[in-house]
């Protein structure tokens, strides 16, 4: 009998070291000792368009898709919240190379609320589905391209901006759009998402609910409103109803006085742990303004620094040993059986931001 139960325990060791291997097991997970040099290679551009925001992940059918925004350089870098779109590249390796396949949310008319500009796309699957979550704005105020944040008709498309959910049972078919966001501001002036919602992260917990981080933005006196925070909601559908929490997220004691603290979340569920990985703006979690930070909570709701908060400092470097202009932004983790295998990030490749493209970081497997 002891035999047999020893077979069992040595058994059940074998499968779960085959699923979860060991090193995933830690819940303290240190994604920047893994991370390494950038190979040229590990580049998406294109000729005539900026490329910002790549959210990766593995089709059914064993290719890798990266969900991405991109707009024509002819109108500068800030016209993404005039006439982006969200596009699908395919790639049979999930470093690239990518090739572009379609448009899968393009402009729809001003009358809709998505109608002008799509952006911030993140996906993920679940059960048998693929959700894409994605920020939407629209406006009747025609603007001249190429703009800048200089120009206050700018803010009227920034401000209209709002949170929205396509759906596809085929990453390649047509994509579901609705005609109502799926995360609107709230209708309390005073709220800290009264102004306007963006920047959507979302996963499903072992619970089936399905939780999405987002940035709100107050009121205030400016044309730009008051400061930008990040809320959290939950539902019971990857579809909603969503229900928000009332207070911010990623705050830290010392950073109320600060116009923006965290950006660009990217957030996953393990470990019974929900993580998140955000833009690091003034260097409050990891010292250095602009790199990227990993956080951790167990209810979703709040969030501190895990043991090893710096996944990437905010200059990276290339294989062949030189730093990177500036920072990487947009993050996006790829991993395969619950272990880190390449992050994903938005890269400004010229100091005016008009040379846009997605880089593939690999990370180092023990």
């Amino acid at each position: 009998m002891h035999f047999i139960n020893l077979f069992k325990a040595t058994l059940l060791f074998f499968v779960l070291s085959t699923v979860f291997p060991l090193e995933a097991q830690n819940k303290d997970l240190n994604i920047g000792e893994m991370v390494q040099s950038v190979p040229m290679k590990n580049k998406f551009a294109d000729d005539n368009y900026n490329i910002w925001c790549g959210s990766v992940i593995k089709g059914n059918n064993g290719k890798y898709y990266m969900l991405y925004s991109r707009w024509l350089k002819t109108g500068g870098h800030y016209a993404w919240v005039i006439n982006c779109e969200i596009a699908l590249a395919k790639s049979d390796k999930p470093e690239g190379p990518y090739k572009h396949l379609k448009v899968v949310l393009p402009a729809r008319g001003r009358q809709y609320w998505d109608g002008c500009s799509t952006h911030n796309p993140a996906v993920m699957q679940y059960k048998g589905k693929y959700y894409l979550y994605y920020m939407g704005t629209t406006s009747d105020v025609k603007i001249e391209l190429p703009t800048t944040m200089a120009n206050p008709l700018w803010w009227e498309y920034r401000n209209h901006q709002r949170i929205g959910v396509a759906v596809a049972s085929n990453i390649e078919g047509e994509w579901k759009r609705f005609d109502k966001p799926v995360l609107d501001v709230s209708a309390d002036s005073t709220a800290y998402d009264a102004l306007m919602v963006s920047n959507p992260a979302a996963t499903v917990d072992d619970k089936g609910r399905t939780i999405l981080v987002y940035k709100q933005v107050e009121n205030g006196i400016k044309k730009s409103g008051g400061k930008v925070r990040f809320g959290v909601a939950f539902a019971d559908s990857p579809t909603g109803p969503f229900i928000k929490e009332t207070t911010p997220i990623f705050e830290l004691k010392d950073g109320a006085k600060e116009w923006m603290v965290a950006e660009d979340p990217y957030i996953w569920f393990q470990y019974k742990t929900y993580y998140a990985i955000v833009r690091d703006v003034v260097g409050k979690f990891t010292g250095d303004k602009g790199a990227w930070a990993m956080l951790q909570s167990t209810d979703g709701k709040n969030w501190q620094p895990g043991k090893y908060p710096k996944v990437i400092g905010s200059r990276f470097l290339w294989e062949d040993g030189t730093k990177s202009i500036s920072q990487l932004e947009r993050p996006c983790l790829y991993t395969e059986n619950g272990i880190p295998k390449f992050l994903f990030g938005a890269y400004a490749g010229t100091i005016d931001r008009n040379n846009t493209c997605n880089v593939c970081v690999p990370l180092k497997q023990k």
